[in-house]
């Protein structure tokens, strides 16, 4: 194969390689948002119920941490409460209340860091346990929020409810 053959077939793959993944981010944008709230109303409303039904690994941390509420009244109180965070992402006009309960509800997850390191931490300040990994997650779901959050404006036509 001359030079010229094998820059043609490099500025086909390229083309080609530059369609398929213009097609991949087209999908991407369209789809990422929608899935993600899918996903957090999802996490929120299986891990709410749970909670009410009394069955949360969680149950037992969040009891610990919120120790000054009787435990039997708070943790399925806290459980409804995710529920309808869960539920108000999966219903497109109630998102902007969704992420005001889940940014009201997420500093309470990060006080066991604070009030029992001893769970959070196998050593202080970077070994976690499995509680702590539990509590570090949130983090992934505040940056999740403010994407979510941050489409919003750019989809307020009455087209994109969903």
């Amino acid at each position: 194969m001359g030079i010229i053959e094998s820059v043609v077939d490099r500025t086909e793959y390229r083309d080609t390689f530059e369609r398929v993944d213009t097609r991949i981010s087209a999908w991407m944008r369209r789809w990422s948002v929608p899935i993600v709230r899918t996903a957090i109303g999802v996490v929120f409303i299986w891990f709410g119920a749970l909670k009410v039904i009394g069955i949360s690994p969680a149950g037992e941390l969040v009891a610990r941490t919120v120790y000054f509420f009787p435990p039997e009244v708070f943790v399925p109180v806290l459980g409804v409460w995710e529920v309808l965070i869960g539920l108000f992402f999966l219903s497109r006009p109630l998102i902007r209340l969704a992420i005001l309960l889940l940014f009201i509800q997420l500093p309470g997850t990060f006080l066991p860091i604070v009030l029992l390191p001893d769970v959070v931490f196998t050593t202080f300040p970077y070994g976690l346990t499995v509680e702590g990994q539990y509590i570090v997650k949130n983090l992934v779901i505040i940056g999740a929020a403010l994407v979510i959050g941050g489409s919003l404006s750019e989809d307020e036509s009455p087209a994109s409810d969903s």
